[in-house]
């Protein structure tokens, strides 16, 4: 008798690791970049997003990177700074690593406006490189379920700044054992990304990522969550209160070709 309930434990637990391991490595990212390009002009802007698109979206895809996203920020046509963010997430750093030497190399190689850029005609002004490593409870990753076009479309990227790092992980703790990724998901907040800065140019920081059909979506759904009596019991919580010095706010569109 004990034989044999342990061996039925012995399977569950099998089982439920084969089917962890069998999940698509795209949906367990761990690390993701954010890369973002800082324009002034509409020729820029075409460069980029031809390279994006024909060059390092392709690129990736062939090296087992399935779910890329492209985000311009809205208004960004009549902005003195453009931005385009590329979001790439992997699996693990010697993941990161490989993939960025390779296609590096695979990119300089093949040439063209974005490659071969003359130092008189930029095709951006700068760029810079965020490294975030994902949250506890992310656990996948996916592009939202959204009906509507692309540029109808709201994706807002948030930026939580601590006044240390001990405060700092207070608010990590928040998100992760306190329940507030659970509480987006519940309320269909759409999440892309839950993550913190590993090195980036605002630290110490977290940022996240959620999307909604449109604007309205987008204030409706704050509104409940505001609303919401798990939210009210949380954020009344004496442990999780002043965990946050700075918060910035961009809401972005998806580029056509994103997978996001």
């Amino acid at each position: 008798m004990k034989k044999r309930f342990f061996a039925s434990i012995l399977a569950a637990g099998l089982g439920t690791w084969l089917a962890s391991a069998a999940t698509p490595a795209a949906e367990r990212p761990t690390y993701f970049a954010l890369k973002v390009y800082h324009l002034k002009t509409n020729r820029q802007e075409a460069v980029i997003d031809s390279f994006l698109q024909r060059q390092y979206l392709p690129t990736l895809h062939a090296a087992g990177i399935s779910t890329i996203g492209v985000f311009k920020p809205i208004g960004n046509d009549t902005a003195a700074d453009r931005r385009v963010y590329v979001f790439t997430p992997f699996t693990s750093l010697k993941q990161w690593e490989k993939i960025d030497q390779e296609t590096s190399a695979k990119l300089l190689a093949a040439g063209g406006s974005y490659e071969n850029t003359a130092y008189t005609a930029p095709v951006y002004t700068r760029q810079e490189t965020i490294l975030l490593k994902a949250f506890d409870e992310m656990k996948s990753l996916a592009a939202p379920k959204l009906s509507t076009p692309k540029n109808e479309r709201v994706y807002e990227l948030r930026s939580y700044e601590g006044a240390s790092e001990k405060i700092f992980r207070n608010k990590v703790r928040m998100f992760n054992a306190g329940g507030e990724i659970k509480l987006f998901d519940r309320l269909g907040f759409n999440g892309i990304f839950y993550s913190e800065v590993l090195f980036g140019p605002k630290m110490p920081n977290l940022m996240y990522m959620t999307s909604f059909a449109n604007r309205a979506e987008r204030e409706a759904h704050w509104k409940a969550f505001g609303a919401d009596p798990e939210w009210k019991k949380l954020s009344s919580m004496p442990e999780y209160q002043n965990n946050v010095s700075h918060i910035d706010i961009t809401f972005l569109h998806p580029a056509d070709y994103s997978d996001l």
